[in-house]
């Protein structure tokens, strides 16, 4: 069995129009992202509402600043966490993944729940 490829991830702290959280996983050339409404888990047992927005460039992966009034996101950007990740599935509506930063580490999940833009971001249980 080959390994699955990994990648970077990024967490950005984004002071907009609600506070939120943009969750990037560097895949097919871009980072997918999810906008999480609140802090996302660092413990198991606690799921976090993900909403799909537009793939992002590569090089917002390092991004931190303010997005000027009257532009889309609108607000402060800040890096809450970063590092690497392995995938370890991807399906339509499941991804699994480890993190390795510096607030988040442990095997992570994906999974879609309701419409196309909807999923739930949590921590797996350790077996």
């Amino acid at each position: 069995m080959s390994a699955l490829p990994s990648g970077r991830f990024v967490i950005q702290k984004h002071h907009a129009t609600h506070l939120h959280y943009d969750f990037r996983l560097e895949m097919d050339g871009v980072l997918k992202s999810w906008a999480v409404p609140k802090e996302p888990p660092t413990e198991s047992g606690v799921k976090r509402l993900a909403v799909q927005v537009e793939d992002h460039e590569l090089n917002y992966v390092d991004f931190e600043g303010t997005i000027p009034e009257g532009m889309y996101g609108a607000g402060k950007v800040e890096i809450w966490d970063k590092g690497t990740y392995t995938l370890e599935h991807r399906g339509k509506d499941k991804i699994e993944f480890a993190l390795q930063g510096e607030k988040l580490s442990g095997d992570y999940a994906l999974i879609r729940f309701k419409g196309d833009k909807n999923w739930l971001l949590f921590k797996k249980k350790k077996n």
